[in-house]
């Protein structure tokens, strides 16, 4: 029989080591707590330095008088206070009289797009949910305008829009001939349509990828029981379809108006900085009101205001269909 020998204590064990010249160093151990919290924290200072620093920045310079005679030393702006905020609420002057027309034409721009690409978006999203040949190679060609990159869309719209070789007018004058003359489609009245087909052409597949998708968790036995009670296909989009797809009908229209509200890339490319009265959008707006005509202060107080709007419509809009889907349960 072996003997056993007895084992040191755990003490005399680490005296050894550092005898020998060993390091002994317990392991490092991260609480459970923490550990979320340390994974969230690059993201939190990475959103800190690129979206709230400069929107605190923009809060300050929005109560200078900031021009181009302080660009170079922007210590040395006078402080105005309100007073960029109030010429921009004041619709009786030059400022914000145009600041409401704007505001005006944003609207209305952005309820058509919205509008518009939902009802695109639904009817697409329910055409490729059925069963026919070829329903994959729709799904892949109604997505290409999403795909695109801004820029390139946006100015390939911008060449199909002149007024002499432009797509456009070949197909309406030379091809159908529906119109008897070239129209401009980039200066004048036709300016907002022309920005309005060109966002409403690049946005609407995003709607149809996420209402196809809700189309898509809808269960095929609620269309077919409807059927053979005898509802017509009106009856089962009425009773069944827009029901099941509220909470995506919900979160879509509220990224789709938050987008299209903002929308900048699209009337730049087209109008550049000069844009028409009639597609001077907001965000286009306040660009030239800071880079144009170089009125910094006066460009950021119109930006706190967008943003405010934004957010109250926002904040409206959840509060207003959560009371509504609590009234539904």
């Amino acid at each position: 029989m072996g003997s056993t020998r007895p084992k040191k204590p755990e003490s005399e064990n680490l005296r050894v080591g550092q005898r020998s010249g060993e390091h002994v160093f317990p392991k490092a151990r991260v609480r459970p707590q923490i550990f979320p919290y340390l994974l969230v924290l690059p993201a939190l200072l990475f959103e800190l330095l690129v979206h709230i620093f400069p929107m605190l920045v923009g809060v300050g310079v929005s109560f200078l008088e900031l021009t181009q005679f302080y660009v170079r030393n922007w210590s040395a702006a006078p402080f105005v206070g309100f007073r960029n905020y109030l010429d921009g609420l004041d619709p009786s002057g030059p400022i914000g009289g145009a600041l409401a027309q704007s505001f005006l034409i944003t609207f209305a721009y952005t309820v058509l797009v919205v509008g518009g690409s939902w009802a695109l978006g639904i009817s697409a999203a329910m055409l490729v949910n059925s069963e026919f040949r070829g329903r994959r190679w729709f799904r892949a060609l109604f997505l290409i305008p999403y795909a695109l990159p801004v820029y390139v869309a946006v100015i390939a719209w911008s060449f199909m829009l002149q007024q002499n070789n432009g797509a456009m007018n070949t197909l309406l004058v030379d091809d159908l001939h529906l119109l008897k003359e070239r129209p401009f489609w980039l200066i004048g009245t036709n300016a907002f349509w022309s920005v309005v087909m060109t966002s409403l052409w690049r946005s609407w597949p995003f709607a149809f990828l996420m209402l196809l998708a809700g189309l898509q968790s809808i269960p095929a036995e609620l269309y077919e029981a409807a059927s053979i009670d005898g509802a017509s296909r009106w009856r089962r989009f009425r009773t069944i379809t827009l029901p099941l797809l509220r909470p995506v009908n919900l979160v879509l229209l509220l990224v789709l108006f938050l987008w299209t509200f903002n929308e900048f890339n699209a009337p730049y490319v087209l109008f550049g900085q000069a844009p028409p009265a009639a597609a001077d959008l907001l965000s286009l707006h306040i660009y030239v009101n800071s880079f144009v005509d170089w009125n910094f202060g006066l460009g950021a107080a119109m930006s706190v205001l967008l943003l405010l709007f934004l957010l109250v419509v926002s904040v409206i809009y959840i509060r207003v269909l959560r009371v509504g889907g609590e009234g539904n349960a």
